[in-house]
Parts: C-alpha cells; sequence; structure tokens
C-alpha cells in the first residue's frame, strides 16, 4: 500500500465517525489554542517589559541622597540634599566608562497655558540629562549650556502636558506659565510612557537647572550647588556592577565619610531592576506555557483512548487485510497516520481558535499581545509529535494481531 493510499484509507475511517473524530480533535484543539494564547500574552508581557526599559534608558544609575544623622537622630532617606553639582561633574570625569553624568533637581507646580492650568512636574536638568535618559526631542530644540550660564526661562514639556495644555498640537514656541513665572516652551519631548512604577514620565516639564534653582524649585536647605539626584548613564558594555562601587567610593571620598560609617547617599542600579522585571516575565511566559501543555497532553491521551476504541471496533477488518496479504507495516502506518491527521486537524483548528482568542483577550484587556510565528510552528510540530506517540501503542497493537484471532473476533 502506498502513501497516497495510506491517506485516502485513513481519511476514509475518520469521516466514517465524523462527531467522535471531531470530539477526539478537541482536546488538541484546547491545547493549541491555549498555548498559542499563553505565549501570546506572555510574548506582551516582555514586549511591554522592554518599552518600559526604553523609557527608562539602559546602562543607567540613580545616584539619591540618603540618610543623614542630626544629634544622634537618623533622619529619613533624602531628608536633606546631600549631592552636588560637582559631585556629578567629578563622576564625569573619574569613573571610567562614564557617558553622562545629570544632576537634576525635581519638584512639582502648577502650569498654566492660557485658560488651562495642570499640575506636573517640574525637573531642573542640564544637557548631559537628555543623554543619561535616552530622551529625545520631537519637535523644537533641547537645552544648551548657554541656557544654563544665562537661567533662560525655556522649557522642554512632555506629550501629556502638551495634550493637557494645548490639545495635542505643536506647543513650540507658546507661553508656558509655571508657578507664575512665564516659559517660552521650546522643545516637545518623544513619549516615554509609563516607569515600572506606573508614573506617567510624559507628564514632565524640563527647565535649565539655574533657572529652576532661582526661579521655581528655589534651595529650601543645604549649598547652593546641591541637587535631589544623578542620573548616571554608562557606555556599552560597561560593567555596572563595578561602575556602581567606583561611585560609591568616589562620592564616600568626597564626602569624607569614614569607613564604617553609613553613605549619605545610595545608588539604585536600574539595569538590576530590569533584568529582575525580565526574569519574572520569562517566568510567567514559561509557567504559562507549562500549564497550556497540559491540554496537549490531555488532547493526547483523549487520541490513545479512542484508536484503542478504534482498533477494537474493526478487529476483524484487520484480520480481512491482514489475511488478504496486507503487512504488518501497512496496518502500523493506517493507524498512525489517523492520529495524525487527527492532530493536525487539531493543530489547524486550534491556531485558528489561538490566534483569535488572543486577539480578542488583548482587545477586551487592552493588553498587548503578540502572536509570534514560532509558536504557531512549534504547535504544529508538537501536536505531529503527540499524534505518533500517543497513537503509537494502538497502531502497534493492531498491526501485531494475529489473523485468525481477528476473524473469530465477535
Amino acid at each position: 500500500m502506498n502513501t497516497l493510499d495510506t491517506l485516502h484509507s485513513a481519511l476514509g475511517s475518520l469521516r466514517a465517525n465524523k462527531l467522535r473524530s471531531a470530539l477526539t480533535a478537541l482536546g488538541i484543539i484546547i491545547g493549541v489554542a491555549a498555548v498559542i494564547t499563553m505565549l501570546a500574552v506572555g510574548e506582551g508581557a516582555r514586549e511591554r517589559v522592554s518599552e518600559q526599559l526604553k523609557s527608562l534608558g539602559s546602562n543607567l544609575m540613580l545616584v539619591l541622597p540618603g540618610t543623614i544623622t542630626s544629634s544622634g537622630v537618623r533622619l529619613g532617606s533624602g531628608s536633606r540634599n546631600t549631592l552636588t553639582q560637582n559631585d556629578a561633574a567629578a563622576i564625569q570625569e573619574e569613573v571610567a566608562g562614564v557617558l553622562a553624568a545629570a544632576p537634576a533637581l525635581r519638584g512639582s507646580g502648577q502650569l498654566v497655558a492660557g485658560n488651562l492650568n495642570w499640575a506636573s512636574q517640574i525637573y531642573g536638568i542640564t544637557p548631559e540629562y537628555m543623554i543619561a535618559r535616552d530622551w529625545r526631542i520631537l519637535r523644537g530644540r533641547g537645552l544648551d549650556e548657554n541656557d544654563l550660564r544665562t537661567a533662560a526661562k525655556v522649557a522642554l514639556v512632555g506629550q501629556t502636558v502638551a495634550d493637557m495644555l494645548y490639545g495635542g498640537s505643536d506647543p513650540t514656541g507658546q507661553t508656558l506659565r509655571v508657578k507664575h513665572v512665564p516659559f517660552t516652551i521650546v522643545g516637545l519631548l518623544a513619549s516615554k510612557g509609563q516607569s515600572f512604577g506606573g508614573q506617567d514620565l510624559d507628564d514632565v516639564v524640563l527647565i535649565p537647572i539655574s533657572t529652576a534653582r532661582g526661579r521655581i524649585l528655589g534651595q529650601a536647605q543645604g549649598r547652593l550647588q546641591t541637587v535631589g539626584q544623578i542620573s548616571v548613564k554608562m557606555r556599552d558594555g560597561a560593567d555596572m556592577q563595578q561602575a556602581e562601587e567606583q561611585v560609591s567610593a568616589l562620592l564616600r571620598q568626597r564626602h569624607r565619610i569614614q569607613p564604617g560609617q553609613d553613605s549619605d547617599f545610595f545608588i539604585r542600579n536600574l539595569s538590576e531592576v530590569v533584568e529582575a522585571e525580565q526574569a519574572a516575565s520569562r517566568t510567567l511566559s514559561g509557567l504559562l506555557a507549562a500549564v497550556a501543555s497540559v491540554s496537549l497532553l490531555v488532547g493526547g491521551i483523549g487520541i490513545m483512548n479512542i484508536m484503542l476504541v478504534s482498533v477494537t471496533e474493526r478487529t476483524r477488518e484487520i484480520g480481512i487485510r491482514l489475511a488478504v496479504g496486507a503487512r504488518q507495516r501497512d496496518i502500523l502506518i493506517q493507524f498512525l497516520a489517523e492520529a495524525v491527521i487527527l492532530s493536525l486537524f487539531g493543530a489547524l483548528a486550534g491556531i485558528a481558535l489561538g490566534v483569535g482568542g488572543a486577539h480578542l483577550l488583548g482587545h477586551l484587556a487592552d493588553w498587548n499581545i503578540i502572536v509570534q510565528p514560532l509558536s504557531i510552528g512549534l504547535s504544529v510540530f508538537f501536536a505531529a509529535g503527540i499524534g505518533i506517540f500517543f497513537g503509537w501503542y494502538p497502531a502497534r497493537k493492531a498491526a501485531r494481531m494475529s489473523p485468525m484471532d481477528a476473524l473469530r473476533y465477535e
């Protein structure tokens, strides 16, 4: 019996019991659909982490004010600005591999444009901040050294501020009052989205740090050059752990902190946060795929069960075929072909159901869904493998029947 005859015979047997064949394939259909949907959800989660990574900036560390002790009382983290612009300059010059060390002051306040107002985050920055945070200018220009030197009243605004105060139109050249001080908008920032904590990174106004200190945020305490944070961006390929140790050693030396004393700053390595998020995302994807794969296993068991029933029902047919010259290999291949066809039919139907279900889930839950061709190919491959694995025993049992015993079967 050639391959074409085998397939024709297998299809004929499956068509003779259409309902049973469809119910048998149902386990594979559900399994494949579940695997594709879960992998799409997991891939969407990884893509979301990747987008948040881009919004934060890669190879980035944040140096923040730490705790200080006053009269034996340890005050809370950030209770006093212990970092200065000179610290940022020292990090830029003395730590190997630093691409940019950007000091910044941070505050909040009311913004007014025409008859509209909006409360937003206000950052006083230097030009290096845009490099450190991988932030692009969508329209207009960025801040330059002349803006810092003259304490110019110019500002960059995020997408959220532009939407709230200017209806999403180009705000460059418009006047924006920041805490009652008029500023000219010179640039619109590209969208950053949300941080890992859910903060809207586009709800921000960036102004020169000299202007922020002198006119907007003031200097509530500490020396004139103190800052609220320093963003340190390392070059590609830099050892982030080693860089963190070097920055810590340099600042402890500059702040005259003795061995055994607590640092008056702390360093947050965002690369470690990103790696943790990505590891959690990979674990979630693997868990979802593993849970969904159980459905494939159940579907395979269902195929074995039905194929065993089919072998029993067709015992006399098997005996006749063996008696008229069919070889054991022919019987084996036919029953294996039936199992594989059932699995592949289930895989194709499962693919359609899985892709449709994934997009429906993404629409209803407002979740980023990414269906990869690789997951579809793997589903078909494993479905065929399940058909062979679980169909082997029934097919082997049919092929090894004795023709005389099979013909006498009632």
